[in-house]
C-alpha cells in the first residue's frame, strides 16, 4: 500500500469517528454507571435537597468539587435523584435538606446540624465530624445502581433556623 493510500485511509478513519474512546465520559470499556438515590425522611418543611457524590481522594476535603451532584426541590417523605455518566468505582454520597435555601448546611452554636442530612449506607457522624470514607463507601458498577439514604435530624424543629 502506498503512502498516499495510507494517508487517505487514516483521514477517512478520523473523519468517521476515529478511536472508540472519542466520548470522554466513556471508560476504556465504554461503560458508565447510572445512580438513582432515594432520599427518605424528607421533611415537609420544603427547601432544596442538595446531594454530592465524591471519590475517596476528594471526600475528606469539604471544599472539593464532587464527581457528580444535584440540587432538586425537596419532596416531603421521599425525593428521588438520578445521576448519569459516572465512571464505575467507589464513592461516598452526602446530602442535606437546605430548608431555608441559603446554600449551606445551617448549624447551631456547637456546630451541630439544624437541617436534615444523610450519608450513603445511612452512616452516622461521630465526634462532630462526618463518617470516614470506608464507612460510607459504595461501589458503582456499569449500568443502573440504586441507593437509599434516610435523612437524619428530619424531625420538624421549632424556632428559627
Amino acid at each position: 500500500m502506498t503512502g498516499l493510500c495510507r494517508a487517505i485511509l487514516l483521514l477517512i478513519w478520523l473523519v468517521m469517528g476515529g478511536p472508540a474512546l472519542a466520548d470522554p465520559r466513556l471508560s476504556s470499556a465504554g461503560a458508565v454507571a447510572e445512580l438513582t438515590i432515594r432520599i427518605q425522611n424528607v421533611s415537609p418543611r420544603g427547601g432544596i435537597l442538595r446531594l454530592s457524590v465524591y471519590d475517596k481522594a476528594h471526600y475528606s476535603d469539604n471544599n472539593s468539587k464532587p464527581v457528580a451532584s444535584a440540587d432538586v426541590n425537596a419532596i416531603a417523605g421521599e425525593t428521588t435523584i438520578t445521576l448519569h455518566g459516572i465512571d464505575p468505582g467507589s464513592y461516598a454520597i452526602e446530602t442535606y435538606q437546605d430548608i431555608n435555601a441559603n446554600g449551606k448546611m445551617d448549624t447551631n452554636w456547637a456546630g451541630l446540624p439544624k437541617e436534615p442530612f444523610g450519608f450513603s449506607r445511612d452512616a452516622r457522624p461521630r465526634l462532630l465530624s462526618k463518617p470516614s470514607f470506608e464507612t460510607v463507601k459504595i461501589t458503582l458498577t456499569t449500568g443502573k445502581n440504586t441507593q437509599s439514604i434516610h435523612l437524619q435530624n428530619s424531625v420538624p424543629m421549632t424556632g428559627r433556623n
